[in-house]
Parts: structure tokens; sequence; C-alpha cells
């Protein structure tokens, strides 16, 4: 693997790091891995997400673990933005499609699925 480029457009965010596990079937993973192309991506999910104040998300799997780093307006309210993306156009019904491939018990919002991690260590600028 060589890396990911990246370019963004704002200086000031907050970023989030989540993690959730899949169903430990290939076939599901196949499946959800595809439905997160860009060309299958729900478009009213897209705009949701950036409605709350995300600014980008990336997710990245390993296994079953799925990784997601949110990066986010600098006032950003985690738990009330969450609260309103769930409330968006086909928010519901594609929480209830991927559930399907999801290992989460029985939670059914993504606040609840997605689960925040705490970041340890940062590459300071005197390191």
């Amino acid at each position: 693997m060589n890396g990911y480029s990246k370019t963004t457009n704002y200086t000031s965010f907050k970023r989030y790091c989540k993690v959730l596990s899949l169903r430990d079937d290939k076939e599901l993973i196949e499946k959800y891995k595809e439905v997160h192309k860009p060309e299958n991506a729900w478009p009213e999910i897209s705009w949701g997400i950036r409605e709350v104040g995300i600014l980008d998300m990336e997710i990245y799997i390993h296994g079953t673990s799925l990784f997601m780093i949110m990066d986010t307006v600098s006032d950003f309210d985690h738990d009330k933005a969450m609260k309103k993306l769930a409330t968006l156009p086909r928010q519901a019904e594609w929480e209830e499609y991927v559930s399907e491939f999801q290992q989460a018990g029985d939670k059914e919002a993504t606040p609840e699925k997605w689960l925040l991690v705490e970041r340890i260590f940062e590459l300071g600028k005197n390191d």
C-alpha cells in the first residue's frame, strides 16, 4: 500500500475517530464495501452528513474492524449533530439497510453503533 493523498480546503476543524465491527462473513463484508463506493452512495446520506457540519469522512477496514475519521466544523457538537442526522431524509432507511452488515447488537442508530475512540498520541510540531 502506498498511502492515500488528501487535500482539504479547511484549516480549523475538529476530528473524531470511531470504530465499529462488521459481521464475520466475507460475502457481507464485500457487499458492505460495495455499497460504500462513490457510485453507490445514497446522495441523501452524503448531503445529510454535510448538513450537520461534517466536512470530511473516511472509513477504513481491516478484517471485520471499521475505523472512521470524521473532520467537522470547529464548533461541532457531536451529540446534537448525530441526533439531527438521525432525523434527516433516508437516514433511518440507510441505518436499517447497513445494520445487516454490522455487529452492533441491538444498537440501531449510528451514534450508538459507531464508538468514539480516545486519541492517545499526536506527533507534535517539536517531536
